[in-house]
């Protein structure tokens, strides 16, 4: 073994340490009455709250993540299914919490959609309704592309995050059509994509380096999706090692988008960027680690609103989403945090060519949910 992949393995080693409870703070977090996940312990604890859609799907991301997906007790798998089929509108065939701003936020409309169909495939199952497009009740910007490529450049990317994700909100529309239609509303997107790319950097938008990352990971998903190859690598691998040596990590997001970003793009990295990159991964990781066996999104404590905890002090935001309060901002576990974190471990390994060690997944958080059940 050389000496980078030594370091490495050490450097996993530390990773692995960090997950030491955190089976159990998600354990903690299931609410077996509605079949649902609680976004934090603050907001199941409270009683001012209930299990939301992202929460729950990102909790299932966890589940199959660890290869533990196929083991759940079929009973809960019925039980998450009707939790995803009672929140799609038969009307529209959009996906709602109960939160009545959350149907405000755009960007949280189209996660839900995505979150809430890829969870059911996972759970084996389908809506009971024709989604939006499938309705014609898709956003307005869906009727031509003619249309959809006037709304992408109406949107603002003063904060490159932001921006970038009201952009990939378009994604679950577009996937839903097919063939030529699919294909001409793709060529306006990735024409537009393409025009506003920095050449030299080969980010997306405007902010500090990490909400510039943070909008170009945004990105990167919708290229994804459709099984395009992200432009200017080489450019964005040499931005993403600066940012990562030079800037502070303050969101737990700034710790996965680099990684996320790393593992689709097609660039060259040394055993010793390899280890570099996973050390600081790991060195920032742990300063988002908490007591309850969670990781918090942010340094000073779980944000109560998710949704706009991009938005940081002395950053320029156009536009300011309507807060969804998910959790009461107490510095503890989150599940926003927790299903990155995770996300982190398996890509790492995968960056860095290591086969992944199965955590260990108490025998007690099945016992558990059965006995409520």
């Amino acid at each position: 073994m050389s000496n980078a992949n030594q370091r490495l393995q050490t450097i996993f080693n530390d990773l692995d340490n960090l997950f030491e409870g955190y089976f159990e703070w998600l354990e903690g977090q299931y609410d077996p009455k509605s079949g649902g996940f609680f976004y934090a312990q603050s907001s199941k604890s409270s009683g001012k709250f209930i299990p939301d859609i992202e929460s729950t799907s990102q909790a299932i991301n966890i589940l199959e993540r660890c290869e533990f997906l196929p083991k759940w007790d079929p009973a809960f798998k019925t039980k998450a299914t009707q939790f995803y089929q009672g929140k799609q509108d038969p009307a529209t065939g959009y996906f709602y919490d109960e939160d009545p701003n959350m149907r405000l936020d755009e960007v949280m409309v189209g996660r839900a959609i995505a979150y809430s169909v890829n969870s059911l495939r996972k759970l084996e199952a389908q809506p009971l309704y024709p989604l939006p497009s499938q309705q014609h009740a898709a956003p307005a910007y869906m009727k031509s592309p003619q249309a959809y490529a006037e709304w992408l450049r109406s949107i603002s990317l003063a904060n490159s995050w932001r921006g970038c994700d009201r952009l990939c909100n378009s994604a679950p529309y577009i996937g839903q059509l097919e063939g030529a239609e699919q294909e001409a509303f793709l060529k306006e997107a990735f024409s537009y994509f393409d025009s506003i790319q920095d050449k030299e950097s080969g980010l997306w938008g405007e902010g500090s380096r990490y909400v510039q990352i943070s909008g170009s990971f945004k990105l990167h998903t919708f290229y994804n999706r459709f099984q395009v190859k992200l432009p200017r690598a080489a450019e964005l691998y040499q931005s993403l090692l600066y940012t990562l040596r030079n800037d502070e990590a303050k969101d737990m997001c700034y710790i996965r988008n680099p990684i996320d970003l790393l593992s689709e793009m097609t660039v060259t990295i040394t055993d010793d960027e390899m280890a570099e990159i996973a050390e600081t991964t790991v060195r920032n990781m742990k300063r988002l680690k908490r007591a309850d066996g969670g990781f918090s999104r942010e340094l000073d404590h779980s944000p109560v609103a998710p949704n706009v905890a991009q938005v940081k002090k002395g950053e320029y935001y156009p536009e300011m989403p309507i807060a969804v309060p998910l959790g009461l901002g107490l510095v503890e576990g989150d599940m926003n945090a927790g299903t990155q974190a995770i996300w982190i471990r398996v890509l790492l390994h995968e960056l860095a060519g290591f086969k992944q060690p199965q955590l260990k997944v108490p025998a007690k958080l099945i016992d558990c949910y059965r006995a409520e059940l």
